[in-house]
């Protein structure tokens, strides 16, 4: 594996790890809450960035992962806690979920980094290039767990 990707991987873990500790002392009760002045919570965020992930190396490679379909109804782009039903993830669960994420990314894409694909949005065409775009989402939305932790 050449550095620069061995960076890259490390730098999603790093991130990822981040996130993981800002949740460390939230409770399944806080992470329900939508602050006046918010359109999500904080377990929403937190499938937002696991599904985002997944969705831009599926839009890439045009292969499936292993995110459930419905995924997208909770956690998709224009979506809302008022998507969450009964079998909605639970905040531990999707902690845990995006605690193993990067791994999983590793072990699935590491030898693929730099395998061509049809361009898709901003000129894309590495899952490299796709992974460096999540890391800057996942840290706007990090931002957004830090301004909702704030207010609860």
């Amino acid at each position: 594996m050449k550095q620069r990707h061995k960076v890259l991987f490390q730098q999603l873990e790093s991130y990822r790890g981040n996130i993981i500790n800002v949740l460390e002392n939230i409770t399944e009760e806080q992470s329900e809450i939508v602050p006046k002045g918010f359109n999500n919570n904080i377990r929403w965020n937190m499938g937002h960035i696991l599904l985002d992930q997944y969705l831009w190396i599926e839009a890439l490679t045009k292969e499936k992962s292993e995110v459930p379909e419905q995924f997208n109804y909770w956690f998709g782009f224009g979506t809302s806690p008022a998507n969450f039903n009964a079998d909605t993830p639970s905040f531990h669960e999707l902690k845990e979920l995006l605690k193993i994420q990067p791994a999983k990314i590793r072990e699935a894409y590491s030898n693929r980094l730099e395998e061509e694909f049809p361009t898709v949005e901003m000129g894309m065409y590495t899952i490299e290039q796709v992974l460096i775009r999540t890391i800057f989402h996942e840290g706007m939305h990090l931002q957004a767990i830090l301004d909702i932790k704030k207010f609860i």
